[in-house]
């Protein structure tokens, strides 16, 4: 193994040529592909790798290609600005005959270049490429310009049967006997993911809530690093939090115990990451700013949704309301966070321990913004809009079961950090209506059948009806 995965690799022209046209049909059907609705006009090609030698039977690619379409209007522009392409992560496997176990994963048969006569795959979905993935970090391989790199202290076995997770829509997983799972970005950004950065730095202070990576690779790409993967521990007899949480609710359970677990997790997170990075004080600058971002994204939505129209007036006194007590009192502290917090997120054990998983940020923002110091209660306000969420799924609504989770959430919070969400409700506000602005442009984008539920988290915004007032 440790040959087939130290030879350097492919890096012509003419690879990408002979699978363009295979890759401008399969790329759109991807549920990782960001760019639907779009037509592909071009592809560049980052890097090659060949990770099998070539007297192989099978060959394995590892490519990074940047996808080239035409841009996204935006609304508040008025225009088209220049978009950045997008940039994929593929790992293809090259055979003369796909077996029929792998006819699912057939990208399609190439008719030109240096691999005319061969049928390529999604390799992934087979078990003897994706078992090299995991001997490629096992050995610390270097291949071209990949890097597998590994925590020297965790043993990896080499005997791991791998397995596709089917749940993923932004990435791809991979589950290795049950013991480890590796997350493999597909759309790759330069620079330093949180979900690498965040999970060591919180090992290093001993977080028990966020699994330790094991390993992780990475692809040199001139002055940049891409973070390509990560491997953690698989937590085994979790229960996803959305699917416990809507599990739960049918069946007419009380989840108040769970949502404060939940809650005093998430503070404990925020406390060790306040050890781990710096903290700043937010200014009267930095809150305007943090209120003019958000209603400018209210006023991009309200262009593109026009049922948020007869409700922008009133949301935008939210966040003037933000603006206003930063030029007060307000004295909040800023610093890493989660991100995109919400139920689907978080495992439960059967113990009843809560982790968090999934430190990324939200990926259609850039980088540079995900990686910003800011109010743990932006956190607090994704999980809120979450537990919303999981009572609008329910017929009937279950109001009740919403505000009760709500409560017991932000209790669970105050316990381990020592101050309550709900002691500033502006802020809170502010965050909560934030998150269900972009949520209603989302889901109009992409589940319409789902806009009902943040528009009516909108309306009640609106209208000053009921949140999170301290009890």
């Amino acid at each position: 193994m440790s040959e087939a995965v130290t030879r350097p690799g492919i890096t012509t022209d003419a690879l990408l040529a002979s699978l363009d046209p295979l890759l401008r049909t399969w790329l759109p059907r991807q549920r990782w592909f960001a760019g639907k609705g779009r037509p592909i006009t071009d592809f560049d090609l980052v890097t090659a790798t060949e990770l099998l030698p070539p007297t192989a039977e099978l060959g394995l690619l590892h490519l990074l290609v940047r996808v080239r379409q035409p841009p996204v209007p935006d609304p508040a522009a008025g225009g088209v600005p220049p978009l950045p392409a997008d940039c994929y992560q593929l790992l293809i496997g090259v055979r003369r005959e796909l077996p029929p176990r792998l006819a699912p994963a057939l990208i399609g048969h190439v008719t030109r270049g240096p691999l005319a006569g061969f049928t390529v795959y999604e390799a992934l979905h087979d078990p003897r490429m994706s078992g090299f993935l995991l001997e490629a970090l096992r050995i610390q391989a270097r291949v071209g310009k990949l890097r597998f790199e590994r925590d020297r202290r965790k043993a990896i076995e080499d005997d791991l049967a791998p397995r596709v997770l089917a749940a993923e829509q932004s990435n791809s997983s991979l589950v290795y006997g049950d013991t480890f799972i590796l997350k493999l970005f597909r759309r790759v950004v330069p620079g330093v993911n949180p979900d690498l950065e965040l999970p060591l730095m919180l090992a290093r202070e001993g977080c028990a809530q966020v699994p330790a990576p094991a390993a992780w690779f990475l692809a040199d790409a001139g002055d940049e690093v891409n973070v390509l993967g990560v491997l953690q521990p698989y937590l085994k007899g979790t229960a996803d939090g959305w699917e416990l949480a809507l599990r739960e609710l049918a069946a007419g359970r009380d989840f108040s115990d769970e949502a404060r677990a939940l809650g005093r997790a998430t503070a404990d997170v925020h406390l060790a990451l306040a050890r781990a990075l710096p903290t700043v004080t937010l200014g009267r600058a930095q809150v305007e700013l943090i209120a003019d971002g958000m209603a400018d994204r209210l006023d991009t939505a309200a262009k593109a949704v026009p049922a948020l129209l007869p409700y922008a007036a009133a949301l935008h006194t939210t966040f003037e309301a933000l603006a206003d007590l930063g030029r007060g009192e307000a004295n909040w502290k800023a610093q890493r966070i989660h991100g995109d917090l919400h139920l689907g997120q978080c495992l439960r054990s059967p113990a009843g321990e809560w982790s968090l998983i999934d430190f990324e940020g939200e990926p259609s923002r850039p980088l540079a913004e995900r990686r910003m110091p800011q109010p743990p209660v932006r956190d607090v306000a994704g999980m809120l809009r979450s537990f919303d969420y999981a009572a609008r799924s329910h017929e009937p609504w279950a109001p009740e079961w919403a505000g009760d989770c709500r409560a017991a959430y932000c209790t669970g919070y105050a316990e381990v950090s020592g101050r309550d969400p709900r002691m500033d409700p502006v802020l809170l506000r502010a965050y909560e209506t934030d998150k269900a602005v972009y949520e209603v442009l989302y889901e109009a984008r992409h589940r319409p059948d789902w806009l009902p539920v943040p528009l009516a988290a909108i309306k009640r915004l609106a209208t000053n009806g009921p949140a999170t007032e301290p009890h």
